[in-house]
């Protein structure tokens, strides 16, 4: 247990790094971009959606898998009332949620491998542009629960794809998500999100450093002279339950 109040259960078998995930710079460059209120607009998405699929928020846990610096979830937890749960690999990405949200409870952990929760523990489980491991998310959600999952879309960041890449091809990343998924959960709704954000230099400079850490050097010169701009944030917004 840390001074900060998270949990760390990462053993070296569950790293291929000694630094895993997300690293101190880029989950603070997270943290100002949602200080700045550029999550607000799919915090609000998802909770319509839940709203409107009746979805079952008010249990007594809610689980984020990859929840980052936790700027989603600890808002969710606010505006819901829930108990909110989150875990992800990055030790600087859950310090800054702990700190934050101390009424939360925030792992470190390996996701891929284990979820460190009982049997039937949630009644919602997200995951927003994370990694996704079926068997333990079904294991973890109760039998009326709800996984809500968000991918980014075709033309997610596209703007910033042409600038860095030269090109910004359109993927359609949904049907793999839905089939990697099929033999744990099924399927029951699915919507596009999309919302065009003006960002200035420090706004895209952030967006740079949370998107582009593993770029090659000529990605990365075009990276740093890209300045402001209107961006697209989408999402494919994927609801299951179990089978």
């Amino acid at each position: 247990m840390a001074a900060s109040g998270y949990i760390n259960l990462l053993g070296p078998q569950d790293r291929r790094s000694s630094h895993p995930g997300d690293s101190r710079e880029a989950a603070l460059a997270r943290r100002r971009l949602s200080d700045a209120g550029h999550g607000q607009w799919i915090r609000d998405e998802i909770l319509s959606e839940l709203e409107a699929l009746r979805v079952p928020v008010r249990s007594p846990a809610v689980l984020d898998v990859g929840c980052g610096e936790g700027s989603l979830l600890g808002s969710l937890g606010q505006a819901l009332g829930i108990e909110a749960h989150g875990i992800d690999i990055s030790v600087p990405s859950i310090e800054l949620a702990a700190k934050r949200y101390p009424e939360a409870i925030w792992v470190v952990g390996n996701a891929d491998r284990f979820l460190p929760w009982a049997d039937g523990a949630f009644g919602l489980v997200t995951s927003m542009t994370a990694r996704r491991n079926g068997p333990e998310i079904r294991r973890v959600l109760k039998a009326s629960g709800r996984v809500l999952i968000a991918i980014p879309g075709a033309d997610d960041l596209i703007e910033l794809r042409e600038a860095v890449l030269g090109r910004g091809e359109r993927r359609d990343r949904a049907p793999r998500v839905v089939e990697e998924l099929r033999p744990q959960l099924r399927l029951i709704s699915q919507r596009t999100v999309r919302h065009v954000v003006s960002l200035d230099a420090a706004g895209i400079a952030d967006l740079l450093v949370t998107t582009y850490r593993g770029a090659r050097f000529r990605e990365r010169e075009r990276a740093g002279a890209i300045g402001a701009r209107d961006v697209t944030f989408a999402r494919e917004v994927l609801v299951f339950r179990r089978r």
